[in-house]
């Protein structure tokens, strides 16, 4: 799904919302949760999983082309973890369809 995809559904089941409108706060969202990350917060959506940032330490890579030792400057990058609720509503729908065995 894409970001247009998501506006279109939140449009589909709020019809009494202009498609403008909607496309303003599904932005506002990602807006918000691309600044609370950058301030370091942890963002946690019940039933869906968890946001946070986690920072990688500096290390020593190898080019893979040459094998030359490459230095990797240290960096925070956004981590999500699934949470249970999520993780058995997607393994439920891989189950229903998903073709019998029993042909």
């Amino acid at each position: 799904m894409t970001k247009s995809g998501l506006i279109e559904a939140v449009a589909d089941r709020t019809p009494h919302i202009s498609k403008k409108d909607t496309e303003i706060v599904v932005n506002t969202i990602f807006d918000s949760m691309a600044s609370a990350l950058r301030e370091g917060e942890r963002i946690e959506i019940r039933g869906f999983g968890s946001f946070q940032v986690k920072v990688r330490e500096a290390r020593e890579g190898r080019n893979p082309k040459t094998g030359e030792p490459v230095h990797i400057s240290a960096k925070r990058t956004p981590f999500f973890k699934v949470g249970k609720e999520l993780k058995e509503m997607v393994d439920a729908g891989r189950h229903e369809s998903s073709p019998s065995s029993d042909s």
